[in-house]
């Protein structure tokens, strides 16, 4: 029996070493990853790049239940609109699509100027293009440019085969409301699919008609209004979706494609201009949230 005792007791006594280094050791693991993620931030600059799909109206009864369901992914016009005032206001860069591929991801990026260096930047993309979006979005552009005489751009990734058609819940701003947009310099058209279809559920051909035939439906909307050919040469994942195959053929078209991951994108040397990240907004986030993503904080 004493045997027995002292065996138990030298048991405990390792078993609690063993917790004492594991605790350790976990400790120094979360601590090392809070280190690593402090470290990247301070060495490597971040581009906030925000994804949102509808901006609705609050006082308009159309855009209200019962005229119109409510979506987790909807934003709020007025919320929009402050949150856009103050980045204005603090004089951040608004990328575009070119902008983000011409200085951080070509394999020969153009200069940064002094004044662009300093700058804190970010980039607002609107998916699917739907109408409430653009009847919204299009007075507050014209509003900030009037008040601070600073034009910003939003760009865009639409499905051009749903362009001015009625949907089943939202209908789809018209090609014309797209050329509105971009020959006033508000707009940057980018590509989001023919028909929002799950590409890697796609074959060579299905692939074919989603990844060139929208490009060639967006240029041939906003023929005579781009004259530095820079419409339709990025794209916007559908769901977020992508693996090889969709890769392989979507260089064939597009210079730059983007995820919908809620991350934000780093200038560090592992990017890569096919999985661009965005943050997704809903609305849960407040105006305080996004503009503290903006900044680089965390939530």
């Amino acid at each position: 029996m004493k045997v027995l005792v002292t065996t138990w007791d030298k048991f405990k006594v390792r078993y609690a070493k063993i917790l004492k280094k594991l605790a350790i050791f976990c400790l120094a693991f979360w601590i090392g990853i809070g280190l690593f993620r402090i470290s990247t931030e301070l060495l490597f600059e971040e581009i906030p790049i925000f994804g949102f799909h509808d901006i609705v109206d609050l006082n308009n009864p159309k855009e209200q239940p019962p005229n119109r369901p409510e979506f987790s992914s909807d934003y709020t016009k007025a919320d929009f609109e402050i949150f856009l005032t103050q980045l204005v206001r603090k004089n951040y860069w608004f990328l575009t699509s070119q902008d983000l591929y011409d200085y951080f991801l070509s394999d020969t990026p153009k200069s940064l100027s002094p004044e662009q260096r300093k700058r804190k930047k970010v980039a607002i993309a609107i998916d699917d293009g739907y109408q409430s979006a653009n009847d919204n979005i299009l007075p507050i552009l014209e509003k900030l440019d009037r008040t601070y005489d600073t034009p910003i751009k939003i760009v865009w990734f639409v499905n051009p085969a749903f362009m001015g058609i009625p949907g089943t819940y939202l209908d789809h701003a018209s090609c014309e409301d797209f050329r509105i947009g971009l020959e006033k310099g508000y707009y940057d058209i980018q590509s989001h699919t023919s028909n929002h279809e799950d590409l890697t559920q796609l074959d060579a051909e299905g692939l074919t008609k989603e990844l060139l035939g929208s490009q060639q439906l967006l240029r041939e909307c906003t023929k005579g209004l781009d004259p530095k050919g820079q419409v339709a040469n990025h794209i916007s994942y559908p769901f977020g979706k992508v693996n090889k195959f969709v890769l392989k053929e979507v260089k064939k078209y597009y210079r730059s494609g983007y995820l919908y991951n809620g991350k934000t994108f780093r200038l560090d040397w592992f990017r890569n201009r096919y999985f661009i990240p965005r943050m997704t907004v809903s609305r849960s986030h407040t105006v305080k949230q996004l503009l503290k993503m903006a900044s680089g904080g965390w939530l």
